[in-house]
């Protein structure tokens, strides 16, 4: 399955990114029982690591220290992503976005309406920032001096992520 792409660019206040959002719409065939797992475990395989499970921040933030994948396990939400005139995308359980570093990603509904599996590749560690003046421009330097993933979250060695971000 190819994922479908998204392009945000730098508006001034949130950097986003020259690389593309992935999206797999319904690429996970949840179980019943334990959802969450299931998503933790499928990334952990493809070396998506320092995992956390919960809703999505009503707030433009974004992180630069390491890319971001969303396995939304329970709910429905709108996101807006790549700032206040980016672009939105409806998810639900099931669905896996890949957000490169630097783009900006808000909640448009509540917190809660949706929760997810976050990952981060190779476990990185990441930071916190909401398009602030004095982010830039360490954020950028960042951002330019990550290295690309190695695996894609859903599907490890082969396709998505590793044939679309080169």
């Amino acid at each position: 399955m190819k994922p479908e792409q998204y392009f945000v660019k730098d508006d001034g206040i949130f950097p986003n990114n020259l690389l593309p959002i992935l999206y797999y719409p319904g690429v996970l065939a949840l179980p019943n029982l334990f959802p969450a797992h299931h998503i933790k475990k499928r990334f952990q395989e493809n070396n998506w690591k320092n995992n956390w499970k919960q809703g999505i921040y009503t707030y433009h933030h974004y992180h630069s220290t390491t890319h971001e994948v969303l396995g939304v396990c329970k709910g429905e939400t709108l996101l807006l992503l790549g700032g206040e005139y980016g672009i939105t995308i409806f998810i639900q359980a099931g669905d896996v976005l890949i957000i490169p570093a630097g783009v900006a990603h808000m909640n448009l509904g509540k917190e809660n309406d949706v929760t997810c599996i976050g990952g981060y590749p190779d476990g990185r560690d990441y930071d916190m920032n909401c398009g602030n003046e004095d982010e830039r421009p360490r954020v950028d330097h960042n951002i330019a001096s990550l290295p690309l993933p190695e695996t894609d979250p859903v599907f490890g060695k082969r396709g998505g992520l590793l044939e679309i971000w080169k």
